[in-house]
């Protein structure tokens, strides 16, 4: 599987730079079974570790999944490297 992790919000505004911001934008889930959906909020609570452990941040933000739209295109699959 291509591995290219995003985890700050930072990391992810460079990834999606060189893309026209008028490109539409869906989330691909499940490598074993690839859908498409849509995405419908950006919120941040406080972070809550849930082990003890202390924060690294003061919040997180989450991007929620949407609408299923369908099943993931092949092209997509194999750009994200989910083909066997």
């Amino acid at each position: 599987m291509y591995d290219c992790p995003i985890t700050t919000v930072g990391e992810l505004r460079e990834a999606l730079e060189p893309y026209d911001p008028t490109a539409p934008l869906q989330l691909a889930t499940q490598p074993g079974y690839p859908l498409a959906h849509t995405l419908t909020c950006v919120v941040s609570t406080v972070q809550d570790t849930d082990d003890d452990a202390p924060p690294t941040h003061a919040y997180v933000v989450w991007l929620g999944a949407g609408e299923q739209v369908g099943y993931l295109p092949t092209v997509a699959v194999s750009a994200l490297g989910w083909s066997s």
